[in-house]
């Protein structure tokens, strides 16, 4: 079940970063992984939250620890599922205790690494925090659908 969960976390992660690459095609900024990296080498540092990530000091390697951020809590959501859900899903697995599982995990964007970054509580503080919200939930079902296709291709 871990492996399942490890396979449906990277594979999750990868569909998050496809669909990013598609709207960088029609125009809308890429993620730039650098901050999330930067927030966590000052995580490690004791601090969490920023004003402006932006303006906080730079870590050495911070564009590849974005990186690893970013699929490593992909990977973790996709084992953190799987145990929840047990083995009778990961045998015949259905799509919408998925979805809602990773509808929920927008949260700790949300209420940990937007906050901790400088960007508000749920994005408050960025120009168009609804739009960013709504980009959210869609990438969080495309990491929902990214998930779930390996496990239909395993069960």
């Amino acid at each position: 079940m871990i492996a399942t969960g490890i396979i449906m976390g990277i594979a999750g992660t990868l569909a998050m970063d496809i669909w990013a690459w598609v709207l960088g095609l029609m125009g809308q900024p890429k993620p730039n992984w650098a901050m999330p990296g930067r927030w966590l080498g000052h995580v490690f540092r004791g601090r969490v939250f920023h004003d402006d990530i932006g303006a906080a000091e730079p870590v050495a390697g911070e564009l590849g620890l974005g990186w690893a951020l970013h699929y490593g809590v992909g990977v973790l959501y996709g084992v953190v599922f799987v145990l929840l859900a047990g083995p009778g899903w990961v045998e015949s697995p259905a799509f919408l205790p998925l979805w809602a599982f990773s509808l929920l995990t927008i949260g700790a964007g949300w209420f940990l690494l937007q906050p901790g970054m400088g960007l508000g509580w749920a994005a408050s503080r960025t120009p168009s925090p609804w739009k960013v919200r709504a980009m959210g939930l869609v990438a969080h079902t495309v990491f929902a659908v990214g998930m779930w296709v390996p496990a239909v291709m395993a069960g």
